[in-house]
C-alpha cells in the first residue's frame, strides 16, 4: 500500500510539472535512441515534430535531443529508405524508436555555408565570414607543372595581382606602406614564400575582410595561408 502510495504521489508531481510547463510557454527537452531492427545505430534520421521537419538529426550513435513547445504532441524520426515512425508525447521527456529490419546508412546535403575554413589559429564557418575567401587544392597533380609557388598562385587563385615575387590581394586599400599579404605557412607567420615548392603544397588560401581580421592590423592587407604536405591538420 505504502508503495503504491509513494508511486501515485511521483506521478503527480510529475504531472504538475508537465501542467506548470504547458502554462509558462516553457520548452520541453526530449532525447532518445534510434535503432533498426538488427539494433544498428540509425545515424543522420531526421527528427520531426507534428508531422514537420526539424533541422535536427540523429548522431552517430543514433541519439538525439530537440526542444519541443508545450503544445507539441508527437515526434517522429524521418528516414529516406525507411520511411517515418511517429510516437505521442504525451508528457514523456525519452522516446526511443525502433525501425523495422535494416537501415541504410542516410545521406545527409550539406549547405556549402557550412563548410568550414582553416585560418591558421582555428576554422570557422563560411557563412559567418562577411570577407572573402578563395581556396585551391594544392594535391592537383597539374600543379606541379609551375615553376614556383607565385606562378602558381597567379594561374590559379582568383582575386590576387602577382607581378615577379610580389603579391598583392585585389580589393584590399592599404593601410601601411607595404601592400605585401601577411604570409602564414602551415600556423606560423613567414617573411617570405619564395622558397616553397608548388609540388609541396597541400592547400592555399586567400583571405581578406573579416576573415582575414583574426589576424589584427598584420592581416590589413589581407592573408595567404599555405599548408604543405605532410603538415598535418
Amino acid at each position: 500500500m505504502r508503495t503504491k502510495i509513494i508511486f501515485l504521489i511521483i506521478m503527480a508531481m510529475v504531472s504538475l510539472n508537465v501542467v506548470s510547463a504547458q502554462k509558462s510557454g516553457k520548452k520541453i527537452k526530449i532525447s532518445g535512441h534510434v535503432v533498426d531492427g538488427t539494433l544498428t545505430p540509425v545515424a543522420n534520421a531526421i527528427v520531426m515534430i507534428d508531422g514537420e521537419k526539424t533541422n535536427i538529426l540523429t548522431d552517430q550513435k543514433g541519439h538525439f535531443k530537440i526542444k519541443v513547445k508545450p503544445d507539441n504532441t508527437k515526434v517522429g524520426i524521418f528516414t529516406m529508405t525507411n520511411g517515418i515512425l511517429e510516437e505521442p508525447l504525451d508528457g514523456r521527456k525519452t522516446i526511443n524508436f525502433n525501425f523495422e529490419g535494416s537501415v541504410p546508412v542516410q545521406m545527409v546535403e550539406t549547405d556549402p555555408l557550412d563548410e568550414t575554413v582553416d585560418i591558421g589559429y582555428g576554422s570557422v564557418k563560411k557563412r559567418s565570414m562577411t570577407g572573402t575567401v578563395n581556396k585551391i587544392d594544392g594535391t592537383n597533380p597539374k600543379y606541379a607543372s609551375y615553376r614556383n609557388i607565385y606562378d602558381m598562385i597567379r594561374g590559379e587563385v582568383a582575386g590576387v595581382q602577382v607581378m615577379g615575387n610580389s603579391i598583392r590581394i585585389q580589393g584590399i586599400g592599404s593601410l601601411t606602406l607595404s601592400t605585401e599579404p601577411l604570409y602564414v605557412v602551415d600556423g606560423t607567420v613567414v617573411a617570405s614564400i619564395s622558397d616553397i615548392q608548388p609540388y609541396n603544397v597541400k592547400s592555399i588560401e586567400i583571405l581578406k575582410g573579416s576573415s582575414a581580421s583574426i589576424y589584427g592590423s598584420r592581416g590589413s592587407n589581407g592573408v595567404i595561408l599555405i599548408k604543405l604536405i605532410g603538415s598535418g591538420d
